[in-house]
């Protein structure tokens, strides 16, 4: 005999049912989550970043986002060069992006007498995320100024028995680099700059920025080596420097750093090397310097005699800056064809690859000189 349940104690049944049904379900989610957390936690850390961007859009989306974040410091990595310096340049690119850049995603500018071809610009801008411009010199930057008697520079061209003192374009280049790279109006937006040069090598990791080190710290210069001039090159500058000093006392402030570049009131020929070089662009911008180099550019000595832009610039440290505003750069390995540097405690520090014994610091005097001033 069948019993039949009266409806409404059906429908109670149902309900009933229904509440379980769900709490058991409620219960399985929230052991299944609770599980994964622990296991979370549990995991090294090294496997958790393996797993952050696992897939290939995800890895894509994050080097979008790192290539477009803007840098902290307006900055750029500069360098004037050739189309046929490609290679050399290609290898320094690398350097750089291997040792630095490929953390922090500076641009870079270069720069040429002649409009770059296709070739050198693809070349350099394979080997980096990081936003690459061109750019070309006007005929005010790049030869000949109008003071400058022709007939006498070319006699000193064909008399010259120094290295590059034959050459034409070596004067247009050291006279660029001592007065107009930071007018060029791809640099007009930029705090600061980093001198590169094709051929040359970075020896050690560097996991800082520097353009912000310098800025946070009030650098208006940064060095990495200091040979000697060669004063066959530079007869009359210090000369000429002085004069400059004698007529315009108002620009040399009482504290500066002339003990480093001379000795017995004479210039001793130390300079920084320029092809390494990291700069507060506010410095060449400043009267101080702008009067300085035209002072210089009036005498004609970059055409009659063959100013480097090194003891250029050096010469202007030593006048309007403080040690306190000179960053020596100890810790970047660095090497240019014919001299290198390596720092004493690369081997104790395990990110160079150099030898500090071979390329030490102090082979070179003016090293030395920098401690004791």
């Amino acid at each position: 005999m069948i019993k039949f349940v009266p409806r409404r104690i059906s429908s109670l049944l149902q309900i009933i049912l229904l509440a379980l049904l769900c709490l058991i379900g409620l219960h399985f989610i929230l052991k299944t989550e609770t599980s994964a957390v622990v296991n979370e936690i549990a995991k090294p850390a090294s496997l958790k970043q393996e797993n952050a961007a696992e897939s290939p859009s995800d890895q894509r989306l994050l080097q979008e986002d790192t290539r477009q974040s803007p840098s902290k410091v307006k900055a750029a990595l500069v360098s004037l060069v050739r189309n046929t310096d490609l290679h050399g340049m290609r290898q320094t690119i690398r350097q750089i992006e291997d040792r630095f850049n490929h953390k922090f995603n500076y641009p870079y500018i270069f720069l040429n007498d002649v409009p770059f071809t296709e070739e050198f610009k693809k070349g350099v801008q394979d080997l980096t995320k990081s936003q690459v411009s061109f750019g070309i010199l006007d005929s005010e930057s790049w030869g000949y100024p109008s003071w400058i008697d022709q007939a006498k520079a070319q006699d000193v061209l064909d008399k010259a028995d120094y290295i590059n003192g034959k050459s034409k374009s070596y004067k247009f280049m050291c006279r660029f680099q001592s007065g107009y790279i930071y007018r060029h109006p791809l640099l007009s937006e930029l705090e600061f700059y980093w001198r590169i040069e094709p051929d040359v090598k970075y020896y050690c990791d560097l996991d800082y920025d520097p353009f912000k080190y310098m800025k946070d710290n009030g650098y208006k210069y940064g060095w990495n080596m200091a040979p000697n001039e060669y004063m066959k090159t530079i007869p009359t500058l210090w000369n000429t420097t002085k004069n400059f000093m004698k007529e315009n006392p108002d620009l040399i402030p009482k504290k500066n750093l002339l003990e480093f570049t001379t000795e017995n009131g004479e210039y001793n020929g130390c300079h920084f090397w320029t092809n390494f070089e990291i700069v507060d662009l506010s410095f060449y911008r400043s009267k101080e310097y702008k009067a300085y180099f035209e002072y210089l550019d009036k005498s004609g000595g970059f055409f009659y005699e063959r100013w480097g832009d090194a003891p250029v610039h050096t010469l202007a440290v030593a006048m309007f800056l403080q040690k306190s505003q000179v960053k020596y750069f100890g810790d970047v390995g660095y090497y240019h064809p014919a001299m290198g540097f390596c720092p004493k405690d690369s081997n104790k520090l395990g990110k160079c690859v150099c030898d500090p014994e071979k390329e030490n610091e102090f082979n070179y005097g003016c090293r030395k000189r920098w401690d004791i001033v």
